[in-house]
């Protein structure tokens, strides 16, 4: 039988942290289309160790920018032994033709529909460079899934995890997601994710949408048939959907115990809110959603064109204020494929292209309005102003679900 290994490359040693990731869900969708001739294996070196002694048919290595370099190592190993290797991923999908210089082979964008092509391709010797299909312009979203999942339960918080939805409608400058997976929310049929979650044995439970709220009308079925489930789940919106009542309603009734909003900035062009003229203070919206007992973990960026060094106080007073459960910041980094990577490199303003460096916690461009040093420490200090004990008591004592909420404060606290 054919064997193929599928990894998730590890960027750094975690220690007892790793016990508290995800597994990799991109992974699991690929080896549920994968024919039965092939026997498969998916790997995350965050938990073990890669096999460079075993031998296989095929290597598939998924990468985000900031595993590339990794990525890289680990495939020029397996092409060194003479085993084929195909790159995947959101680096490799904006930058194929580096990618080629590493692997035999590159899927471009979504790989669902068309890995068992790449398959039979590569079984019958006629393995092509690029595989893409074209970029999705409908509304619906198909994708495969199994009742039982590939991962080990004690290795992870939780194995249960699926997405909803992919695409979206806005065009941010720092994001890559309309440019290659559609510039319209595309859901998948609220039957198909009801039989999903019916199928999981626990309670816990991810969505790993970008924005599994972004479409109202498409979010709302699927969330009022969860309703009675006893399902406890978190996931990632926009903070805009706390303007619909109906909407924050129907997120905690559905057993939501936790969710993560970007919000960008707290004020000027780059605040979420600022795009679609909002009436409501993020404030207001925030704490709409933590008195229906919902953990807010709340994301800023720093580093915009428009901020200067009065940013990082004005942002870590507004978390306090508006009683942020857990409050989230990172330093803007111009992702490969987006607007503001070209605009930076245009300008001269990127320090360099390390990708190893491109996690948002890394400064990689020359900031406009401060220096380089003022960003970097005034991340710093945001980070242990709003983690410093004290500081995490007075959210734990006012916000919900106190035990979650600490060991939540506790593990961002670890990982600073």
């Amino acid at each position: 039988m054919n064997k193929v290994l599928l990894i998730y490359p590890a960027t750094e040693k975690l220690g007892w942290i790793r016990y508290f990731q995800l597994p990799p869900l991109s992974l699991q969708q690929l080896a549920v289309v994968t024919p039965e001739n092939w026997e498969i294996r998916i790997l995350d070196e965050r938990q073990e160790k890669i096999p460079f002694e075993e031998s296989f048919d095929l290597v598939g290595i998924t990468a985000m920018t900031h595993q590339a370099c990794r990525a890289y190592e680990i495939a020029d190993v397996f092409k060194k032994q003479g085993t084929p290797v195909v790159l995947g991923g959101i680096h490799p999908t904006v930058m194929p033709d580096e990618a080629l210089t590493h692997a035999d082979s590159v899927v471009i964008g979504e790989a669902e529909d068309i890995w068992p092509e790449l398959l039979s391709d590569l079984l019958n010797q006629k393995l092509k460079q690029k595989y893409q299909l074209p970029i999705p312009t409908d509304s619906h979203l198909y994708l495969p899934w199994k009742e039982k999942s590939v991962f080990n339960r004690r290795k992870y918080v939780t194995i249960q995890m699926l997405q909803v939805s992919r695409g979206c409608p806005y065009d941010c400058e720092f994001c890559v997601t309309s440019n290659y997976f559609g510039k319209s929310f595309r859901y998948r049929c609220p039957e198909d994710v009801l039989a999903e979650l019916r199928s999981f044995s626990g309670k816990l439970t991810i969505f790993v949408d970008d924005n599994i709220l972004g479409d109202p009308e498409r979010a709302k079925p699927i969330l009022k048939r969860m309703i009675g489930m006893g399902i406890k789940w978190g996931g990632q919106a926009s903070l805009r959907f706390a303007e619909d009542q109906e909407m924050i309603g129907l997120v905690a009734k559905s057993g939501c115990i936790g969710i993560f909003l970007g919000v960008e900035s707290i004020e000027g062009e780059f605040s979420s809110l600022s795009k679609v003229g909002s009436k409501s203070s993020a404030a207001d919206l925030i704490r709409r959603i933590r008195d229906r007992g919902i953990v807010a973990e709340v994301s800023t960026i720093f580093g915009f064109d428009d901020h200067d060094e009065s940013v990082f106080e004005k942002t870590v007073r507004f978390m306090e204020k508006a009683e942020v459960s857990i409050p989230t910041y990172h330093i803007l980094t111009p992702y490969p494929g987006t607007s503001l990577f070209e605009k930076f490199d245009r300008e001269g303003r990127l320090l360099h292209k390390d990708w190893s460096h491109f996690d948002h916690s890394q400064l990689v461009f020359k900031p406009k309005n401060m220096t380089s040093e003022q960003l970097v420490n005034g991340m710093k200090w945001a980070n242990q102003e709003s983690y410093k004990w004290s500081s995490i008591g007075k959210r734990v004592m006012k916000g919900p679900g106190k035990t979650t909420h600490l060991l939540y404060n506790i593990l961002r606290r670890g990982g600073l």
